[in-house]
């Protein structure tokens, strides 16, 4: 057995915030979409060969019955290795709540933590040159 990828799938109140978020601060461009009444229900957005999809809640909810009443919050990072992560924290240090600024790892990588629009923790992070 090989795996390919693997792209999460976040539950949100509103994907349409999430979407300008993350196309606003972060780069990214929405891929696919799934509209409803006033906006989306699901979307996929990409940055490289970064995937994430979101979900709204009622959405998430009707597809997985395990979800009814969870609040969304995550107990993990998404950990995103990037390229350019000094200018990415320049763009965002003013307009996103940094949970941990730039900073040099003891694993030889260069990183910021930040909270998303939604409160997921996504962590920057960039391999120093040798």
């Amino acid at each position: 057995m090989h795996m390919n990828t693997l792209t999460p799938n976040l539950m949100v109140e509103d994907v349409g915030t999430t979407v300008n978020f993350y196309k606003d601060h972060l780069g990214f461009e929405l891929i696919m979409s799934v509209p409803m009444n006033k906006g989306f229900q699901w979307c996929m957005m990409r940055s490289g060969e970064v995937e994430i999809m979101f979900q709204s809640r009622e959405s998430m909810t009707k597809e997985h019955g395990v979800f009814e009443g969870t609040e969304i919050s995550a107990s993990q990072t998404l950990y995103i290795s990037i390229e350019g992560v000094e200018e990415l924290f320049s763009r965002v240090e003013e307009k996103v709540q940094v949970l941990k600024p730039l900073h040099t790892t003891f694993y030889g990588m260069t990183e910021f933590t930040m909270l998303d629009c939604n409160g997921y923790v996504l962590v920057f992070s960039e391999r120093l040159l040798k």
